[in-house]
């Protein structure tokens, strides 16, 4: 009787659940440890007097990629989780006093722009989504669902067609340069820029090509029941219902094996027997050695970090701000933010503030009394350094204050904050940093990490590796360290 081959994957974040559900039914028997309590990952939950938050991704786009999931399971999403599209997508806010929502209606969202910065301004931005929609035509298949595209490969598919579809994804300029051309609203260029954020980037670094993250939104942005943590709970459940076996509380501190990865031993000294290895993790993690010397030597070195944060579950009373569930409170010198985080390592002395506030969802009342609110400034990926408990403090005081300039007053009840150095314990080897290496300069789509190391058996998936950060990323690179793995099986 032939053997059944053994998975072992470290980490239970959504790359790791995605790739532990392709893998059993592509008839392995997989084990995932994870050394917190529940699956996640990046996908964090905390409670904060008695109340359940969302403590890390609050946005959930891409909706198909889970659909597909559980399809290519045989099983319901829609089932296992409840979603409903938010009709309001976001409000921005200035230090003028001057707001902006944009909204799933693309009309509704041309005549607020219309209204806020003029006519013209509105049909720029139509014109903005039109280029973002090609740009994202251009890259779907090869950056997104494919396997990590190189220069080789790209030539090999598109010929002499690849410098035009470079010109078409805009990746020469920088965001902000592209924004700069496009509106004349400085606020718009601001809001838009700020998209670059969201895999950790600086939109005076990054290329234009991340401009396409306008058009994802555009295409549907949902308010899942139960938060974001609900989502993890169902790929787990998921992956249960496959044969997966889930072992929480379980810290992997070695990949086993020499010239390919045989297995994984555990913290209390286990060793887990395994054809296949597969970290939810960035190169950071084995080059900082946190999995042993065979893996160490299966990554080039510690990649580039992005930005972490400094971010407050907080239970408080709002007033004076209409607040909707996604809020963003610009701060009024955003070259200077970006020049503080990433050419200084230190924190803005005006940061940007995005706020959730998690009882806001458009379909129940607005609160009355205490409210969770999600609250986040961009900080250095420096959490593998000294703690400075009072730069901390005066960070969440500039944070306070940006609130306050637009005149949300926040009379907080309890709170917990966590630091970059509290993401860095968590999600070792990354210094804090919440994104894998920052999208900077045009090759750095083709110069991310792929799900394949060095190694043979070993492999990577989550938000540091291809195609990205995100949920929806992070789920695509566990799905593609999965393929990848069972095709490279003798």
């Amino acid at each position: 009787m032939e053997r059944r081959r053994r998975a072992v994957v470290v980490g239970a974040g959504m790359g790791g659940l995605a790739a532990a559900c392709d893998l059993a039914r592509g008839g392995y028997a997989v084990t995932v440890v994870e050394r917190e309590g529940r699956a996640g990952g990046k996908v964090r939950r905390e409670v904060v007097a008695g109340r359940a938050f969302d403590a890390g991704p609050t946005v959930f786009t891409m909706r198909a990629v889970f659909e597909a999931l559980f399809q290519d399971a045989g099983a319901d999403f829609d089932a296992a989780v409840t979603t409903r599209p938010a009709e309001l997508l976001a409000r921005h806010a200035w230090p003028d006093g001057s707001r902006l929502d944009l909204f799933a209606d693309r009309a509704r969202t041309a005549d607020a722009i219309a209204a806020f910065a003029g006519p013209a301004e509105a049909r720029a931005w139509e014109a903005f989504l039109a280029q973002a929609a090609v740009i994202h035509g251009e890259v779907e298949g090869p950056f997104i669902h494919g396997p990590r595209p190189t220069v080789a490969s790209l030539i090999a598919a598109r010929g002499v067609g690849l410098f035009g579809s470079l010109r078409r994804i805009d990746s020469f300029r920088t965001m902000w340069a592209a924004l700069g051309k496009r509106f004349r609203d400085p606020r718009l260029q601001q809001l838009f820029g700020r998209y670059a954020t969201y895999c950790g980037s600086s939109p005076f670094l990054a290329p234009a090509t991340l401009n396409l993250i306008a058009f994802v939104e555009q295409q549907g942005v949902w308010l899942v029941d139960g938060g974001i943590g609900a989502l993890a709970d169902a790929v787990a459940g998921l992956a249960t219902s496959l044969g997966v076996d889930l072992r929480f509380g379980e810290d992997a501190a070695a990949v086993l094996g020499d010239r390919r990865a045989t297995g994984v031993r555990l913290a209390s000294g286990e060793e887990l027997t395994a054809d296949v290895v597969v970290v939810n993790a960035g190169q950071g993690m084995l080059a900082g050695d946190h999995l042993g010397p065979t893996a160490r030597r299966a990554a080039p070195g510690a990649p580039a970090r992005s930005l972490s944060a400094l971010t407050a579950c907080a239970v408080a009373r709002a007033d004076g701000f209409p607040l909707a569930f996604h809020n963003v409170f610009f701060s009024p010198d955003y070259p200077a933010e970006f020049a503080a985080l990433f050419g200084q390592s230190r924190y803005p002395s005006d940061p940007t503030v995005y706020v959730c506030a998690q009882d806001r969802d458009g379909f129940q009342p607005v609160p009355v009394g205490a409210e969770r609110l999600f609250i986040l400034i961009n900080a250095p990926p420096t959490g593998d350094t000294a703690a400075d408990a009072a730069q901390i403090d005066v960070a969440w005081q500039t944070a306070e204050a940006t609130l306050a300039r637009a005149g949300l007053r926040l009379d907080v009840e309890d709170r917990r904050l966590t630091t970059p150095a509290d993401f860095a314990d968590r999600f070792r080897g990354t210094g804090g940093g919440l994104y894998g290496p920052p999208t900077h300069g045009w090759r750095a789509s083709l110069a991310r990490p792929d799900v394949r190391t060095r190694l043979p058996g070993l492999y990577l998936a989550g938000g540091e590796v291809h195609p990205g950060a995100g949920v929806p990323m992070a789920t695509l690179s566990g799905r593609l360290a999965a393929a990848t793995a069972l095709a490279d099986a003798p």
